[in-house]
């Protein structure tokens, strides 16, 4: 079975209608604005685009490499029990540039409209693919985070997810993570010295397993829970914004598809396009914090 037929039983488990014949997008936004006017449940579907205009970098491509490893050879469960303290240098670095970032004009945006669709009592959510938190930084409130967050660990041995902002997270990583290697300067650090669990299991006793990023690594399934939230919030969505996605990285490429081939308006935000933008109904090109104050500053809900 292919990845975009078991996501859809996932998430729709219904026969599906095929689509139909290949259409160009509409780029018109009045139209568009005026179906968001009238929704009661706005979906939001955001990528590594919205970030990078705040500086995040993507990790792909020519940028996708960390010191002499490409990131994503360091994004797994096999290389973290390998050289936990290699893995936790390369999420030590990556929380620091976010720190350094702000929310750009897109994330801010999108939480002055859930804002005002929570006050005429609609709902708003967003599903980012994103793992730097943004979208709660700028204060959206209804935000699933498909891949997890870097500032949440998660206890190896007990299971525990609890959210740290400290910086470091541990004395063993104050200074480490340079991209730039120097095996002297930036020896092996210990297990023993990266974080550890600190809650008490039931017999009062300190759990001390190793903890780990709470994020999503290549090769693991996405938690049950977030598929849940996922599922309610495609089923009752009735418009869909899709912004700065790659449309490669599935589940979360079958999304829009999903909701178009079930007749719910769909406009994708995008720079350029994508593998899916002719399977969906309107398309702006430009970057979100261009594009989305367009869409929804001035916005009257009718």
């Amino acid at each position: 079975m292919t990845p975009l037929f078991i996501i859809r039983q996932l998430i729709h488990p219904a026969h599906f209608t095929k689509m139909s014949a290949i259409k160009r997008p509409i780029s018109n936004m009045s139209a568009f604005k005026d179906i968001l006017s009238r929704a009661r449940n706005p979906l939001i579907i955001t990528g590594a685009g919205i970030s990078a205009e705040s500086g995040v970098p993507t990790f792909r491509g020519t940028g996708g490499f960390w010191r002499n490893y490409n990131a994503q050879e360091l994004a797994t469960l096999d290389a973290f029990y390998d050289d936990p303290g290699l893995v936790w240098e390369f999420y030590h670095y990556r929380r620091e540039l976010v720190r350094q970032t702000e929310p750009n004009l897109g994330h801010t945006t999108l939480a002055a409209a859930e804002k005002l669709y929570r006050q005429d009592h609609r709902s708003f959510t967003i599903i980012t693919q994103n793992v730097d938190g943004l979208h709660l930084r700028a204060g959206s409130e209804n935000v699933i985070e498909l891949h997890g967050n870097l500032y949440k660990t998660r206890c190896t041995q007990c299971g525990t997810i609890r959210e740290n902002h400290d910086s470091p997270i541990c004395p063993a990583l104050a200074g480490r993570g340079a991209p730039v290697f120097d095996p002297k300067l930036h020896p092996t650090i210990p297990e023993k010295n990266l974080p550890h669990c600190t809650e008490l299991n039931k017999k009062g006793v300190v759990c001390s397993g190793l903890l780990r990023p709470h994020i999503v690594w290549f090769g693991e399934s996405l938690d049950a829970d977030v598929l849940r939230q996922v599922r309610i919030a495609m089923t009752s969505a009735d418009v869909c914004l899709v912004v700065g996605t790659s449309a490669v990285v599935y589940p979360a490429a079958g999304f829009a598809p999903e909701l178009a081939s079930r007749g719910v308006p769909v406009a994708e935000v995008n720079i350029e396009e994508t593998s899916n933008t002719n399977s969906l109904g309107y398309f702006f090109r430009g970057k979100s914090g261009e594009v989305l104050p367009q869409l929804f500053d001035s916005l009257e809900l009718k």
